[in-house]
């Protein structure tokens, strides 16, 4: 299941993943020496995760994936671009570290996995790159054992409707779906500067739909958290604070910025 939207969503994710490994943002040297790419907030919310095996769903080139794997997990990554998954498989080679990368739509999946996990984790920036946020959350469903956990850590889909580029906060985009919205790319979020162009087709889900899809998938949802910040600068009119996250500046009334969602297969 690849469509016209997703074709050129992967021909740009090839080139941002070229552009993201040399970013200031990525820091992937710092990553070879060591660092862990995960922020405190999934650490938390998952737990230990020592001795499990995990999925990680769109994984981009395995920061996050082998992070898990440094704090003990047997993991598994996936993402749809080629250039992504040769740069994961090279630093985990480098690293030695146990790892297993897939490349492919997420919608095709399951004709090139057929297991379950202990946990299956997503995170930040995941599900505006989707068309069927229902068939998303069966994929991940499916891939969860009896007793096993899904994790998600996203932007919220609240926050996902103010213009990205302007200074002040104002509505751009829908809250609704209302079918793919076709963009064309300057740079990319780690580097806006960038020479890289082409077009992004991108999709809004509001938060009714993602949960209610989770649990038409047969998953129980244990929590919900909303959260006042986001983990980088998604926006001109946030700043960074003390505990390393970005909110909004002074004079702007506090907004749903991201969320978290943990459920369980019974």
């Amino acid at each position: 299941m690849e469509n016209e939207g997703m074709q050129a969503n992967r021909r740009l994710w090839d080139e941002w993943a070229k552009l993201h490994v040399k970013s200031e943002m990525y820091a992937h040297e710092s990553f070879l020496r060591g660092r862990n790419s995960l922020n405190a907030l999934e650490m938390g919310e998952l737990g230990d995760v020592q001795g499990k095996t995990l999925l990680h769903l769109q994984c981009h080139f395995g920061h996050d994936t082998l992070s898990w794997a440094r704090l003990g997990a047997a993991v598994t990554g996936m993402d749809f671009s080629p250039e992504a998954i040769e740069i994961a498989r090279r630093t985990a080679e480098e690293l030695k570290l146990p790892a297993r990368f897939i490349c492919c739509n997420l919608y095709d999946l399951p004709d090139h996995l057929d297991e379950t996990f202990d946990v299956v984790f997503t995170s930040y920036g995941v599900l505006t790159w989707l068309p069927d946020v229902r068939e998303w959350a069966r994929i991940a469903a499916r891939y969860v054992k009896p007793g096993g956990s899904f994790y998600m850590a996203e932007f919220h889909p609240f926050s996902m409707v103010f213009n990205d580029e302007g200074d002040q906060v104002e509505q751009r985009y829908p809250y609704f779906n209302e079918g793919a919205i076709v963009l064309p790319a300057q740079g990319s979020y780690a580097d806006r500067q960038a020479d890289v162009h082409g077009l992004t087709y991108e999709w809004a889900y509001p938060m009714g739909d993602v949960l209610t899809a989770l649990i038409e998938a047969g998953l129980r949802i244990q929590f919900v958290h909303e959260f006042p910040y986001t983990t980088y600068q998604a926006f001109p009119w946030l700043e960074q604070r003390a505990d390393g996250n970005y909110y909004p500046r002074p004079g702007i009334p506090s907004l749903p910025l991201m969320f978290s969602v943990r459920a369980v297969k019974d």
